[in-house]
């Protein structure tokens, strides 16, 4: 019998996405894809949903594909934690259950779901999607294009691998971006990245980010409409996290009395973004950056379940940081 249970771990969350739109479009009919797909928070989903959705029988089509984000921030407990993976092996065969569990590489080996995946090779399907070494993002690039069914020169790939370090999901958009101005009809080139450099988006979200710090609102709300104007939600979105999660890491190295050099050749991004989240991290102390990203998720949370728009959210968060 084939395995109907999958983990897709780790730190690369465009790669698990990937992963997860692959399963939806098993389905030969969107429609049917529509109807037979449930997407379950663990943090904020209770057992009986959980439980409905997978005991749920298919509608035109011979499955169900229900996708949990997260369980271990649901399932903390090694009793939970027990009765969960329970659940799941006892799952009906028309169940094809997708489990999204953000990690980083130091963290998968001893994690308790890829421990219990080992254990139970022949149920459950464990993969791994680890973001790509900053040496590793020019190969990467170019085997996106070539997925996307277009092509990058050398140059081109390596420009932009400097540009996005290791940010996949960045660097995918950028990509449909370029293969977009060249038609398909040909090969990206050096001068169309830098035609098309992203450092302008980049930039404004840097001067977002700072006006939250410095407790500018007014600031903060126009470059924020001014960005909504010109940039999908979601992928400004995606900017202002990564902007946090960037001033993190930056933060963790300057408290081990690293420099803005060391930002960059640690976390493989270029330069210029290093210099810019070092000097934003230093304005935070550790834990001010924690609490911030935690409302973060928080956001990202409600967004996903229905609870707000991401616009409004954004307004909110700027209102609550820098009102």
């Amino acid at each position: 019998m084939p395995a109907n249970i999958f983990l897709l771990f780790g730190n690369d969350e465009y790669g698990i996405a990937q992963r997860v739109r692959q399963f939806i479009a098993e389905f030969k009919d969107p429609g049917a894809a529509d109807m037979n797909t449930a997407r379950l928070e663990a943090a904020t989903m209770s057992d009986e949903a959980l439980n409905t959705a997978a005991q749920a029988a298919p509608f035109l089509a011979d499955h169900r594909l229900v996708i949990v984000a997260n369980p271990s921030r649901k399932y903390t407990e090694a009793a939970a934690r027990r009765k969960f993976e329970d659940f799941l092996l006892k799952a009906p065969p028309t169940a094809r259950l997708v489990l999204c569990e953000e990690l980083a590489p130091k963290e998968a080996e001893k994690h308790w779901l890829v421990k219990w995946a080992d254990k139970n090779r022949e149920a459950v399907r464990a993969h791994a999607f680890m973001l790509p070494r900053a040496r590793e993002m020019t190969a990467w690039i170019t085997q996106e294009a070539a997925g996307k069914g277009g092509a990058i020169e050398r140059q081109a790939a390596e420009k932009l691998a400097e540009m996005v370090g290791n940010d996949t999901r960045r660097a995918a958009q950028e990509i449909d971006k370029l293969l977009a101005f060249a038609n398909w009809s040909r090969p990206v080139r050096l001068e169309d990245v830098q035609a098309l450099s992203i450092f302008s988006a980049e930039q404004s979200v840097f001067d977002f980010v700072d006006a939250l710090a410095q407790g500018s609102g007014t600031r903060a709300q126009s470059l924020l409409h001014r960005l909504l104007e010109t940039d999908e939600p979601f992928a400004l979105w995606g900017m202002v996290v990564r902007q946090f999660r960037l001033m993190i890491q930056a933060r963790e190295i300057l408290d081990g009395r690293g420099n803005d050099k060391d930002v960059a050749r640690t976390l493989g991004v270029h330069p210029y973004v290093a210099e810019k989240a070092t000097k934003q991290a230093r304005r935070f102390s550790m834990q001010q950056l924690e609490d911030l990203y935690r409302k973060l998720l928080s956001i990202d949370e409600g967004v996903k379940t229905g609870q707000t728009t991401l616009d409004l959210a954004l307004d909110l968060l700027v209102v609550e940081l820098a009102g």
